[in-house]
């Protein structure tokens, strides 16, 4: 069953076509029925090979044919220690490769049985948690905050969800989701607002969702599909052995012939130098070279295991020693795919940390107890942080800066807020104080400095043309105001709450660089290798991203 057009439905439409019921699920004999219909949710791969097909593959090399008709025609004339030296190094050299390949082959198949996760579902109007590869289509899942999305789901009912599809579509930062639209052009993967992706994850808010395609028909199946059906190439050394054994032969047969036709000029009995031809082409093979090639190759992924690195086939070790260009992606690659507050900025000066504020400063503190306050990250059980990214990234620098949000709430307890929505692009939130009531407002530069009172008239331009800057450095932007109350107001509303705020200042997040993948750029380089960097990122942000990695200078041009 395809997700290709389900965000152009309606949710009743969706649930009708998929027959099931958003309150009650799908019955247990449905579930069967349906699993025997669309079978387990599962990226399919090729059937794995036997023990004896992997060994076999191991000797598809025309140097191994060559050798093979060396031990043969040995065999012939009489040279057993000739044929029997000839068939040990075979063997030797397929028994190394087979080892190496039937090893990751099981490592491969554990991590991915390690890797199964469990989805919350509604069936036979109970919730029940099962494992992701027992989902079909038309039923009802559950989601919230941290989950892995099993399945391709259209959204029947969502709350503040936002969704990680960086492994998707390369987008760094969540997208925002909801159930309540229904999309009409032929969009993209990342513009289906109303749609969740198999192997995405959650990171803020909740969502009931309907299962619409499982396994290959999922969108991360198509392209596993895609790329079982891609050719598989030969590598450099493997293209360059076989031309080697082709001329080597020709060669050999070339010489052996030459030798047998002086022979027989010179009268020499035509038995004779047959086998005189026959011994020196057996003699001029290197039969030793593909144990010798195979050997090295094995300590290559020997020393590759010892950085986590798993060779899945021997020769896949050399291609390493051929690249000349690396093209990788940034977000979760070159970055570490999650949001660090990299700096804060108010009253015309830069800080790397909260930390750097002084506790006197009344609008340093004021930005400190916002950050942590105007936050709706939670603290679970094992001290993971739950929230959006963004929220993380806040929460961990206001904490780190002294601004524990739990200690500021016993303090400032919060009493209203107007959440986060996509047309105000801002979040307010009001807390008790001692003299009264304090009112904090993060969001996108231009929405917050809208709601704020200026001293001057082009106050509010300046610091517009100083958020689109620090924009332009690859930096996502957020404002900070406040404003105070004597009293809670009756109607906590936007139109009365979100006015005549007193801006505190700017705070810049970006998705850091992995602090190994600058020195590894530094060793492409000094190898020959040239690192170019592909993202669907903002080119500010990619600009910046690179020049602190190294991949590029100032002066180049991004395309």
């Amino acid at each position: 069953m395809s997700s290709e057009r389900w965000y152009q439905k309606s949710i009743t439409s969706v649930v009708a076509d998929l027959k099931s019921n958003t309150e009650e699920g799908i019955s247990a004999k449905e579930v069967k029925a349906r699993l025997e219909q669309y079978g387990l949710n599962e990226i399919q791969e090729s059937d794995r090979r036997s023990l004896l097909s992997i060994f076999l593959g191991q000797l598809k090399d025309f140097m191994i044919f060559i050798l093979i008709a060396a031990a043969v025609i040995s065999g012939i004339v009489g040279e057993l220690q000739d044929t029997i030296a000839i068939v040990v190094i075979l063997l030797i050299n397929a028994t190394i490769g087979t080892v190496q390949e039937y090893r990751a082959e099981k490592a491969v198949a554990a991590l991915k049985a390690m890797s199964e996760p469990e989805v919350q579902v509604r069936r036979d109007g109970q919730k029940k948690i099962i494992p992701s590869n027992q989902l079909v289509p038309g039923d009802i899942v559950l989601l919230e905050a941290g989950n892995i999305i099993s399945a391709d789901l259209r959204i029947i009912e969502s709350f503040d969800l936002q969704v990680d599809e960086s492994a998707l579509t390369g987008e760094s930062l969540p997208i925002e989701k909801n159930a309540y639209i229904v999309l009409e052009n032929d969009l993209h993967t990342a513009e289906q607002s109303n749609m969740v992706f198999k192997g995405t994850m959650v990171t803020n808010g909740r969502a009931v969702c309907i299962v619409v395609a499982t396994a290959m028909q999922s969108k991360i199946g198509k392209i596993a599909l895609l790329l079982e059906q891609g050719e598989i190439l030969r590598t450099p050394l493997q293209r360059r052995l076989a031309k080697f054994g082709k001329r080597l032969g020709i060669a050999v047969l070339a010489i052996c012939a030459l030798i047998f036709v002086l022979g027989l000029l010179r009268g020499e009995p035509i038995t004779l130098m047959f086998l005189t031809a026959v011994t020196l082409a057996v003699a001029a093979i290197p039969e030793a070279l593909p144990a010798v090639v195979a050997i090295s190759l094995a300590i290559g992924a020997h020393k590759m295991s010892k950085h986590k690195a798993l060779i899945r086939r021997l020769p896949a070790v050399e291609t390493l020693g051929s690249v000349t260009y690396i093209c990788s992606d940034k977000t979760g690659t070159l970055t570490e795919n999650k949001m660090h507050l990299d700096f804060i900025f108010y009253e015309d000066k830069r800080y790397s940390t909260l930390s750097e504020v002084s506790t006197k400063d009344r609008t340093g503190k004021l930005i400190g107890r916002a950050m942590a306050l105007n936050n709706d990250c939670q603290v679970d059980n094992n001290q993971v942080i739950i929230g959006e990214p963004t929220e993380v990234a806040i929460y961990n620098a206001a904490h780190e800066g002294g601004y524990n949000k739990a200690e500021l709430e016993k303090l400032f307890p919060r009493v209203a807020e107007i959440p986060f929505d996509s047309t105000r692009k801002c979040m307010t939130t009001l807390h008790k104080s001692s003299d009264g009531v304090v009112a904090f407002v993060k969001g996108a530069p231009e929405k917050v400095l809208a709601l704020c009172q200026y001293k001057t008239e082009n106050e509010m331009e300046v610091l517009l043309e100083k958020a689109d800057l620090l924009a332009a450095e690859g930096y996502r932007v957020l404002a900070f105001a406040v404003r105070n109350f004597d009293l809670l107001p009756t109607d906590v509303c936007s139109d009365k709450i979100e006015r005549d705020f007193c801006f505190l200042g700017f705070a810049g997040l970006i998705d850091p660089p992995r602090q190994e993948a600058a020195q590894s750029v530094k060793l492409c380089r000094q190898a020959g290798i040239t690192p170019v960097m592909i993202t669907g990122d903002h080119v500010g942000t990619a600009r910046a991203i690179a020049i602190r990695l190294g991949i590029a200078i100032e002066s180049d041009r991004v395309l």
